[in-house]
Parts: C-alpha cells; sequence; structure tokens
C-alpha cells in the first residue's frame, strides 16, 4: 500500500520540505534508506546518514539543521518528536497488518462462551466455559483461554498464549507468544515427614487496561485474592511474576528479572534486566533498580535508584565499586606496607 509525503504529513501535522506528491511503500532504517520508502532521524549519532540516505521521505524533528546539502531525491517532514511521530507511523502500519474479523473453523469455543463483535479468533484457539471475549479481541493460533477468563475490548494475544481460569485482562492489552498468566504460585509446605505439601492456589491474575507483556514472561495466579498488574504497566521478555505480586501504574520491567510472592512495586518504577527482588517487599513509587541488582529489603523514600547484589544507594555503590576496582592495587600496597615493617622489626634489637 503506497502513501504520498502528503498523506503522511497531514497525518503527523508535520510540514513537508521537498515534494509532497512523493509516494513510499516501506519503511526502513535511515542507514539502510533506498528508494520508496520512509525513514526518520531522532538519534543524533545518525545524523551523517541523512546527507546520503536513498530514502524517499525522513521525518525529523523541528529543531534539525542540514549542516550540508541534502540528497536532492529525499523528501523532509518536520514533526515536534521524530521518534514519536515514527513510532505513530509504526502503530498504523501494524494496523494493515492486523486479520480481519472471524472465527476460524477449527478453533473449540464453548457454547456458554460471549464473543463481543469484530473478534479474530484463529486456527485451533480453545474458548472454555463461562468466558467474556469483548468486542475487537484478536486471539492468534493455538491459544488457550479458560474457563471464565474475561477479555477486554481490543486486547491482542498472540499466538500460543496461555490464560488459565478465572483470570481478567484489560482493555488494550497485548499478551505476546509464550506467555502464562494465572499458572500456580509455587506454594509448597513442609510436613513432619520432611516432603513438601502443595498449597492449593486458588486466587487469579488481574491485568488492567493498557498492559503490555513480553513474549515467555509468566505471571503466577494469588494463593488467595489477586496477582495484579495495574493500567499502564510493560513487561519484557522472560520474566518470573509470583504469586500476589502487585505492580503499580506505569512501571516497566526489563527482561530476564523475577520477583517473589508478595512484593508490592509502586507506580512508575523501572526495573532493569536480570533484577532479582525477594518477597514480601514494598517498593516505593518512581524507584530505579540497575540491571544485574539484588533487592532483599523494602525501598521506602520515593524515587530512589539503587544498584547491586545486595542493592544499595546508586551514589555509594558507585564509590564502592571504585574502591572494589583497586582492590587488587591496595592489596599490593598492604603486603608491601607488611613486608617493611617485618624489616623494621628485625632491626630493633631486643
Amino acid at each position: 500500500m503506497k502513501f504520498s509525503s502528503a498523506q503522511i504529513g497531514a497525518m503527523l501535522e508535520g510540514t513537508i520540505e521537498g515534494n509532497g506528491d512523493v509516494f513510499v511503500d516501506s519503511l526502513c532504517k535511515i542507514e539502510e534508506g533506498k528508494p520508496g520508502a520512509l525513514t526518520f532521524l531522532a538519534n543524533p549519532k545518525y545524523t551523517e546518514y541523512i546527507y546520503e540516505t536513498k530514502a524517499s521521505i525522513a521525518i525529523v524533528s523541528n529543531d534539525f539543521k542540514a549542516e550540508k546539502s541534502l540528497p536532492s531525491t529525499l523528501t523532509i517532514i518536520r514533526v515536534s518528536d521524530a521518534y514519536s511521530s515514527f513510532a505513530k507511523l509504526l502503530e498504523a502500519y501494524n494496523q494493515l497488518k492486523q486479520p480481519k474479523p472471524g472465527i476460524d473453523p477449527h478453533s473449540k469455543i464453548a457454547s456458554t462462551a460471549l464473543i463481543g463483535t469484530d473478534c479474530f479468533i484463529g486456527a485451533f484457539v480453545f474458548i472454555g466455559e463461562g468466558a467474556i471475549i469483548e468486542s475487537g479481541v484478536q486471539i492468534y493460533a493455538n491459544s488457550y483461554v479458560g474457563d471464565g477468563v474475561y477479555i477486554g475490548k481490543n486486547t491482542r494475544l498472540y499466538a500460543g498464549v496461555r490464560i488459565y481460569a478465572d483470570c481478567v485482562i484489560g482493555a488494550l492489552c497485548t499478551l505476546h507468544s509464550g506467555v502464562i498468566i494465572g499458572g500456580d504460585g509455587f506454594g509448597f509446605n513442609p510436613n513432619s515427614e520432611n516432603n513438601y505439601v502443595k498449597v492449593p492456589q486458588i486466587g487469579n491474575v488481574i491485568i488492567e487496561d493498557h498492559v503490555e507483556v513480553g513474549a515467555n514472561t509468566t505471571i503466577d495466579r494469588a494463593t488467595l485474592g489477586s496477582t495484579i498488574l495495574r493500567k499502564g504497566v510493560k513487561l519484557d521478555n522472560l520474566i518470573q511474576i509470583a504469586h500476589n505480586v502487585e505492580i503499580g501504574e506505569n512501571t516497566v520491567i526489563a527482561a530476564q528479572s523475577g520477583i517473589a510472592g508478595s512484593t508490592k512495586i509502586g507506580k512508575g518504577c523501572m526495573i532493569g534486566g536480570q533484577v532479582g527482588i525477594v518477597g514480601h517487599l514494598n517498593i516505593a513509587d518512581g524507584t530505579k533498580i540497575a540491571a544485574q541488582s539484588g533487592v532483599g529489603h523494602d525501598i521506602k523514600e520515593q524515587n530512589t535508584i539503587i544498584q547491586g547484589s545486595p542493592s544499595f544507594g546508586i551514589m555509594d555503590y558507585k564509590k564502592s565499586y571504585v574502591g572494589f576496582r583497586k582492590l587488587p592495587e591496595l592489596m599490593g600496597q598492604i603486603q608491601d606496607l607488611q613486608k617493611q615493617l617485618k624489616e623494621l622489626q628485625s632491626q630493633i634489637k631486643p
């Protein structure tokens, strides 16, 4: 599908410099530009490529000033923020590729399930008894939706998503392939014979609106009550969220992190990759946790930045790390001092 620079400029409320009638039918990175493609410049590190790109259209921010001549074949569209405008275009492009509404004949839908209008249900999807699927939901092939599950409007489940019974998914959410919602929490109790007896996990998972969950991330159901992801939470791939965890609004968590049971994370937090957080903690709003940190204590002060394992304040961590890097040198100095002291002691007569 082709779009003109005039159409794109109108969509982004941008200003066109160059040919308003040039057409594009693909998107590309600025360093890989080709005729008929649209690109963007947001990172100054890539500025040099705009002077030699073969792309037909480039989106730039209003403050971009060309230091030399641009290619004669390039049309510029100036916008307030090039990155967010290009993201808007990517979303529009993505919408064009969405499947048309319909229910594949190879899917299995329980007679008591309620399916809204304009839904897409792919091949070999299973939807259980009493499930409610609101309008505009897309469920791709080989996904499982258990009994009593609720899925809000315009939410998308990519191939192979599993949602266990009684879980609640809000509107405009995205669950990527391999996501498992509502698996049992890790609850076991040792008996008198030192064998582990499973504690039934009878709660559920509640995911509010505008949440995105990356591929192969798992979110366990609560023992009692609910494991909760509040509005706007974004989870990367390969994350483990344990039973009864609660994550506040607009918190983002990078890949391979794990949060143990009953921990409460505030809103607006940023958690780096491979972070481990032990159970039954409270993490204050706005906390930032650097990658590979291990958190074993409450974070009570808002907007704190912590790092390390065990984690502590980032400035103290940086000071400590300077000392750690110099440790071999300091150990050598101590050995030299010990040697000198021993020589002095041997020179002292009793």
